[in-house]
């Protein structure tokens, strides 16, 4: 008998059961877990409110500039830029500085991030970005005269600020941030906003550009009803000398459109860097992407065709539109019956691919990652603005009280617009969301050497002789793991498993149907890959450069008024273009896990 009030000593079982209490999964800790994430919350939520009321305030400044505000000039517009800009600049040299004083400790990466394509993609853009830049700074000395001081001083930040933002890219765009996280997510979200002003006052620049030219080319359409009145803030002052002057202002133009992809690539690849502030990632090493020619001529073929053609149809639309009304017709049914043709291919190689992978028994990727998340987003959100345009072109075409022959050409042009990139989407989600494939084939070879041979097979040979085909198995005399043991089946049913080969067609004991198809399915979702890869890069040339039927078809501004139809085409088109490039670079990526 024990005292009363005295317990009896615990037990060991009592003991580590007290211990189990006080794991890591017990309910106080988890609540401490939950408390330690809530400064993390609070700081991205802080830091994304700040990006928006920068994003908001610039886009009015944008705003006030086009529409004439009074008291707002371009002057006041560019110094909020350059500001933006010297602020970004400051916080990216404390980074990089901060970073190398400190490359002694082990920094967590985030291997999916900035891919060495993708570093490469953002490179060449700023070149053409930098080129861009030279190219005002000659047009603000021609029109010194007449042009602020600003106008000078924003196209040399730029540059400088485009060479330093790619620099800290190739050397950080895969940090995951661990420490100062406060401090750097603001200084993060101010950069990709900053980035997304930059991108938004390249967009107005370039459809000023674009609305005066299709103003230009109305009246060769018939359109005599519609005001021509040209928007293109032309400063007042001659320019010395005149011919180098239109030479830049001309130039100017054909590069916004690398220049607008440049700005959303380091947006995107800065908003991942955010997104990864003070994740908790795992030391898991992705397998690395590699990029190889091997067994895609038919693809290549196929898809340079299509490019050559495309920039064939692009210079014969530019140079018909606007010459009279039958040349102006006759350059759009040009386009209608190209594009027709060719999204009606781009859907076929899509639904090819998307059947491969439904009667493929590939698991799916399901873990959480930034990078993938956005890309699938972007995918889909900037496909909004393809589709926006369609239907606005659909609902004209029938509510219009008479429609030129040329007109009904848009009807299928729009259908297989929005019909290809809901097919394109979802083949591009697919791929994207797939184990690698040499991973799943060695672990298919696997169950197919153990499961169906009859002979004793080693699993140590065969991790050494992974890359091999079925066919290639170990010698008789291997002893196997007491596991798997003479004729023994790994999995409960073998008679089964043989009907099952017998019925699909196996040509032998060691040998799988499907394993034998792998080989050529990885050729042909390879080749639909490149080709719908080149078909994209393709269909960004002709809006990116001037190639707009949805400005010079008529039909619409006839159905719902001028500006109306000219706003929804200029707020939509730019995230068309972006979805051609950002569908190629997604593509891109397909290719090389295949």
């Amino acid at each position: 008998m024990m005292p009363e009030g005295q317990r009896a000593p615990a037990s060991p079982q009592a003991a580590q059961s007290a211990g189990d209490r006080e794991s890591p999964e017990s309910p106080a800790l988890r609540r401490g877990t939950v408390c330690a994430s809530v400064p993390q919350k609070l700081a991205e939520a802080l830091s994304s409110q700040y990006g928006l009321n920068v994003f908001v305030a610039g886009l009015l400044l944008l705003l006030a500039w086009a529409v004439h505000a009074s008291g707002v000039g371009k002057s006041h517009l560019l110094c909020f830029l350059t500001a933006l800009m010297l602020l970004q600049l400051l916080w990216m040299l404390w980074y990089v500085r901060h970073s190398s004083s400190h490359r002694r400790l082990i920094r967590l990466k985030d291997t999916e991030a900035g891919a060495r394509w993708l570093r490469g993609s953002i490179t060449l853009f700023a070149v053409i970005t930098i080129i861009l830049g030279c190219l005002k700074i000659g047009y603000f000395i021609g029109f010194s005269e007449c042009l602020s001081a600003t106008e000078g001083v924003f196209p040399v930040t730029h540059a400088v600020h485009t060479l330093l933002q790619v620099y800290f890219l190739w050397g950080h765009a895969k940090d995951v941030i661990q420490s100062f996280k406060t401090l750097e997510r603001f200084g993060v979200i101010h950069s990709v906003f900053t980035n997304l002003l930059l991108w938004a006052n390249s967009v107005l620049n370039e459809s000023k550009h674009q609305l005066n030219e299709h103003k230009e080319r109305l009246i060769t359409l018939g359109f005599g009803n519609i005001s021509i009145v040209l928007d293109d803030h032309t400063p007042p002052c001659n320019c010395t000398p005149p011919t180098f002057c239109s030479a830049i202002s001309q130039g100017v133009y054909y590069l916004y459109p690398f220049n607008i992809e440049y700005q959303i690539l380091a947006s995107t690849m800065l908003y991942v860097l955010w997104k990864n502030v003070g994740r908790k990632v795992d030391s898991h090493q992705h397998r690395k992407i590699q990029f190889k020619f091997h067994g895609v001529m038919v693809g290549l073929v196929l898809g340079l065709t299509v490019l050559a053609a495309t920039i064939g149809v692009v210079v014969v639309y530019l140079i018909q539109i606007g010459r009279s009304k039958t040349k102006s017709e006759s350059a759009l049914i040009m386009f209608y019956l190209y594009a027709i043709t060719l999204l009606m291919l781009m859907g076929a190689a899509g639904l090819v691919g998307i059947q491969i992978y439904r009667i493929d028994e590939k698991s799916l990727d399901e873990s959480k990652n930034p990078a993938r998340k956005l890309d699938v987003d972007l995918l889909v959100g900037t496909a909004f603005g393809s589709w926006l345009i369609s239907w606005g072109s659909i609902l004209a075409i029938f509510c219009a009280e008479s429609c030129p022959p040329y007109t009904w050409y848009n009807l299928p042009y729009s259908v297989l617009v929005i019909v290809e990139k809901y097919i394109q989407n979802l083949f591009i989600i697919e791929s994207t969301h797939r184990e690698p494939e040499k991973l799943s084939e060695d672990i298919r070879t696997l169950r197919v050497v153990t499961v169906c041979t009859g002979n004793a097979t080693s699993l140590t040979s065969f991790s050494l002789k992974r890359g091999a085909v079925a066919g290639d198995v170990t010698p008789q005399g291997s002893k196997m793991p007491p596991a798997v043991n003479g004729n023994t089946c790994l999995r409960e049913g073998c008679g089964k498993e043989e009907e099952e080969r017998s019925r699909e067609g196996a040509l032998g004991p060691a040998c799988h149907p499907r394993f034998l198809q792998g080989n050529a399915k990885r050729r042909v979702l390879r080749n639909i890959t490149a080709f719908l890869f080149l078909c994209n890069i393709s269909l960004w040339i002709p809006p990116a450069f001037g190639c707009r039927p949805e400005y010079d078809n008529g039909l619409e501004e006839t159905v719902f008024g001028f500006e109306p139809w000219i706003i929804v085409v200029n707020l939509a088109m730019p995230f068309s273009i972006f979805y051609r490039m950002h569908a190629a670079a997604s593509l891109f990526e397909v290719y090389c896990r295949i």
